[in-house]
């Protein structure tokens, strides 16, 4: 089974570098002050101007006015939008016709019944990701090194590429895999020292297990066998 690997929250050109020259298939950057991980726009087109070329990169942004996508956009050169709020389908539309970007819009998950409004973002997203439903008093809704129950996910015949997040590092990624039946997944906190500090070599550490997996039999096994 090929998987994809998304690193988000990168905000050193060491962590960029390691992403990069282990085979991320996404690299992405987040846009929300809160977030320990955010960068200015400034801070994010410097970054991107001396990045190896390759992965998709990706622009992370929560419930963003047009007055914040234009100030990114204008200046960081970005590939995808990802949106991790609460913006509606029709937002998301919106987005893809005014900028010409695609689009990865993320659903919080906690329980079967949170996979009904996945749906609705099926005609409109380019790609959906499913990640964890935040712990009360959160300030972010991602990146916070919860999982959800992985298999809630496998075999609902999506009809978009999607992308498994929420507590996924080196340690657990092959059981998510199988779980989950993704065929990407996206790590953040997974990869760093301390909320915000990405570790390259965990990073290059994930990407080496990941590429291992590619082609594994990873399948749940049947009953009785």
């Amino acid at each position: 089974m090929p998987v994809d690997v998304k690193i988000c929250g990168l905000s050193t050109p060491e962590a960029v570098t390691a992403a990069v020259e282990g085979g991320a298939r996404y690299i992405g950057f987040v846009f929300f002050p809160p977030s320990p991980r955010s960068l200015t726009p400034s801070r994010a087109a410097a970054l991107l101007a001396s990045a190896p070329t390759g992965p998709t990169r990706v622009g992370l942004f929560i419930d963003a006015d047009d007055a914040l996508l234009e100030e990114v956009l204008a200046s960081v050169a970005l590939e995808m939008v990802q949106f991790h709020g609460a913006e509606s389908p029709e937002r998301v539309a919106q987005v893809k016709a005014r900028y010409g970007l695609p689009v990865i819009k993320a659903v919080p998950i906690a329980g079967a019944d949170d996979l009904v409004p996945a749906r609705a973002y099926e005609d409109a997203a380019d790609m959906l990701l499913f990640d964890a439903r935040p712990p009360m008093g959160a300030t972010r809704p991602g990146g916070n090194a919860q999982a959800f129950d992985w298999s809630l996910v496998r075999d609902r015949g999506w009809r978009l590429p999607w992308l498994l997040a929420g507590g996924i590092d080196a340690g657990n990624i092959a059981e998510a895999v199988r779980a989950s039946g993704a065929p990407a997944v996206d790590v953040s906190s997974g990869v760093e020292d301390r909320p915000g500090v990405k570790n390259p070599a965990k990073i290059r550490a994930l990407l080496k297990i990941a590429a291992a997996i590619r082609g594994a039999d990873l399948s749940p096994p049947r009953p009785g066998l």
